[in-house]
């Protein structure tokens, strides 16, 4: 087997560590330092991939549908997001790092279909956390990969975004009936009663590296109900 061969090299802001960009032929990985092994992966996609569609599958059908998704990582959420959704919605990526936005417009671009060429696709360079701290109700859907899942390893704010007051922010970016997803390296109990906490109809799904093998993810499902429909059922 060919060795792997480093193509660049990124830092994460906030002493959040370096982030290394390795290709071997037609496979890339993203490995961050001081973290054994690596942190994505181009042939190991299918969660990814289900996070979006899990998290749109309620408005596949829907017109001027809005997407918020956390992290471009390799570009695959992005693009599954952009399969679900009908021709005149939008799907919003922020992006922390201005070097993974590079590589993805770059020979990373080709393993997800180069997504960022999409017309409905918009980047946001900047943390996520600074446009949930907004808490306007513009989004239909919140997919967030963003890190290792609840416990953040890359960046400090992450957790921020997974205390009960991120939750509230991220519950009040939501539009009525909208869904967050997170995804998850393993399962989190706390983190489940945390969503429920913030107002949540939750669902837990389990899903594979890859179609039917590989390392066993977890995706958090966040229903925000739509409230005035369940008083008028209460009356």
């Amino acid at each position: 087997m060919k060795a792997l061969n480093k193509l660049a090299t990124a830092i994460i802001p906030n002493n959040g560590g370096e982030l290394t960009l390795f290709r071997r032929e037609d496979e890339f990985s993203i490995r961050l330092s001081g973290v054994r092994g690596e942190l994505m992966n181009s042939r190991v996609f299918n969660s990814e991939q289900e996070l979006a569609k899990l998290g749109c599958a309620h408005i596949k059908d829907q017109d001027k549908a809005e997407v918020l998704v956390g992290g471009l990582g390799m570009g695959y959420t992005l693009a599954s997001a952009l399969e679900c959704v009908t021709a005149h919605s939008r799907v919003t990526v922020a992006e922390l790092i201005p070097e993974v936005v590079e590589w993805n417009q770059g020979p990373l671009g080709a393993c997800a279909g180069h997504p960022l060429h999409d017309p409905r696709c918009q980047v946001r360079l900047g943390d996520i956390v600074d446009l949930i701290k907004l808490e306007q109700p513009d989004f239909d859907a919140i997919l967030l990969d963003v890190d290792n899942g609840p416990e953040g390893i890359t960046h400090s704010n992450n957790n921020w975004l997974y205390s009960a007051r991120g939750l509230e922010a991220l519950y009040n970016s939501l539009r009525p009936e909208g869904m967050l997803a997170v995804w998850s390296a393993g399962a989190d109990s706390m983190f489940v009663i945390q969503l429920k906490k913030a107002g949540f109809k939750v669902e837990v799904r389990t899903v594979r590296g890859r179609p039917g093998k590989g390392s066993r993810h977890t995706i958090f499902l966040a229903k925000k109900p739509w409230r005035s429909s369940q008083l008028a059922a209460s009356v």
